[in-house]
């Protein structure tokens, strides 16, 4: 007998977690919301250099964005709500009104991105699809690009400071710990700037930092 009680045991664990409804909760299409929405701290405004995403593998269904001729150069990922410290995501499950996301291709021109993000991001801000994505409009508005990085047909070289510099210079009101870039290797990839929940300029919380370790960095030409 002291030997049989562990092997039931052990069996109705394992029938427990071939459960459909504990399956379920483990590996569900969507992941459980986390934060509420409408609680949080700020914005980041993420923008993307287009011509580093469309030389990935990744972008290789992103015709919209990547297609020979489009000459993007910085679109907007998204507008995050952020914690001081992390971030909520997964808020809410209200569906996006595809004539909502068709209105913003000009500047998030990817519709699969502007699903995601929604579902992702915008379900956390604790407004409307409509008013979300206006905002998004406003906040990428605001921002001013330095005219060196304003279509360059050739590769443009700089620093991770430089370029700072440059954005800073052309965007007075945002301060210095407000801003944050990435790069892929040596390669500008995002841009990320810290908006408080009216879209004024605010500094970033500790975890948006720069993630650019090479000295020198190279900005992708349009194409």
């Amino acid at each position: 007998m002291s030997r049989a009680r562990p092997l039931s045991v052990a069996f109705l664990f394992l029938a427990l977690a071939a459960s459909p409804s504990v399956a379920r909760s483990r590996h569900g299409s969507r992941a459980a919301p986390q934060g509420s929405a409408g609680v949080f701290d700020y914005y980041v405004l993420s923008l993307s250099w287009s011509p580093e995403h469309c030389v990935s593998a990744r972008a290789d269904a992103d015709g919209e964005q990547c297609s020979p001729g489009r000459k993007f150069g910085f679109v907007v990922h998204g507008l995050w709500p952020q914690y001081e410290t992390g971030w909520p995501e997964s808020c809410g499950a209200e569906p996006l009104d595809r004539a909502v996301g068709d209105r913003m291709l000009d500047i998030m021109p990817s519709p699969k991105l502007i699903r995601h993000e929604w579902e992702k991001h915008g379900t956390c801000s604790g407004l409307p699809a409509s008013s979300y994505f206006g905002k998004i409009r406003e906040a990428f508005g605001k921002v001013r690009i330095p005219a060196a990085f304003q279509g360059p047909t050739a590769s443009v070289r700089t620093t991770p400071a430089g370029f700072k510099r440059a954005l800073l210079d052309a965007n007075p009101g945002i301060p210095q710990d407000g801003v944050a870039i990435s790069c892929s290797g040596r390669y500008l990839q995002e841009v990320h700037i810290c908006l408080a929940k009216d879209l004024s300029p605010c500094r970033c919380g500790r975890d948006v930092r720069d993630h650019c370790t090479a000295p020198d960095i190279v900005v992708r030409p349009v194409r």
